[in-house]
């Protein structure tokens, strides 16, 4: 009688490899569209901040207008489409973010304080070319 060592020997079978090769490959082949549209969702997620930044600096800017006229821009007369930008500018304490546009639909006339007007703000250089609403504030 023989004695026979390493008979016991455990481990992974290649029906068990294959098996977890093939449930991983499902796995991330269901979860790879939803980590592909990162991008575009990070890019609306970004134009929604700097929409928000505008409206908060236009409403910020108005509240230290009417406080001390020193203290704020003053947001008065009529803007054309071309002289927003700089309107937004000069009210952002940092200035707009590189690539990122002010625009409206018509020239804003503000005649009096605390009219609002919506403007849009958009960046071309984005992927999604997507556009959000903002809210500029006259200070009369």
């Amino acid at each position: 009688m023989k004695k026979q060592f390493g008979k016991n020997q455990s481990g992974f079978t290649l029906i068990e490899l294959i098996m977890v090769i093939v449930i991983l490959g499902i796995l991330a082949a269901t979860a790879l569209p939803k980590f592909v549209d990162v991008k575009s969702d990070a890019e609306k997620s970004a134009m929604n901040g700097v929409a928000g930044a505008v409206s908060s600096a236009f409403a910020t800017n108005y509240a230290g207008y009417v406080v001390n006229t020193a203290k704020g821009v003053s947001v008065s007369g009529s803007y054309a489409v071309a002289a927003l930008a700089a309107l937004g500018g000069s009210v952002m304490g940092g200035g707009m973010p590189t690539g990122y546009t002010l625009s409206a639909s018509a020239t804003i006339s503000c005649t009096g304080a605390g009219l609002t007007f919506p403007v849009q703000v958009s960046n071309s250089s984005l992927s999604s070319n997507t556009s959000a609403a903002a809210t500029l504030i006259c200070t009369g």
